[in-house]
């Protein structure tokens, strides 16, 4: 039996992207997405004229986590390239949900992992977001995290 390449999670909406412009796509196999909203991103991306180029999970940045304190590596969700005017501008965009953008909230309901979970979620993310913006700002990129409230924008 062949294993499968990722864990699929039925209550998300996963799967392979086949663009539509297959000249824009950077990457030697095709995307997969792991939620709705990086299918939506992946669509504005592949339609959008003004995107020259875009990839998916081809930047790999080394940070440390507080965690552990271990180096790790940190695949950016997306990079694109957009035409603005004459010039072109190199973004880094990750795609989290919004509440993750956030330092957690402590309230008496939670029980103690859940605090536990996210505070450490929350300071391996600034971690990865540091080393990427470091990254970027070296490499000419801009880095940007998009949450499902900006998703009006990629209509």
């Amino acid at each position: 039996m062949k294993k499968k390449p990722y864990k699929k999670y039925k209550q998300f909406r996963q799967g392979i992207y086949k663009p539509v412009n297959p000249h824009k796509y950077d990457g030697a196999t095709f995307p997969r997405y792991l939620s709705s909203w990086e299918l939506k991103f992946f669509k504005w991306c592949d339609r959008n004229p003004n995107v020259i180029k875009w990839s998916s999970e081809n930047v790999c940045i080394p940070y440390i986590s507080p965690v552990d304190g271990k180096m790790h590596r940190y695949y950016v969700d997306n990079v694109v390239h957009i035409k603005d005017g004459e010039s072109m501008i190199k973004y880094l965009i990750e795609i989290k949900p919004h509440k993750q953008t956030q330092p957690p909230k402590l309230h008496g309901n939670k029980k103690r992992t859940t605090v536990v979970y996210e505070q450490a979620t929350w300071s391996i993310n600034q971690a990865k977001w540091a080393a990427a913006k470091t990254w970027a700002d070296k490499n000419k990129y801009i880095f940007q995290i998009v949450t499902e409230k900006d998703f009006n924008l990629f209509k």
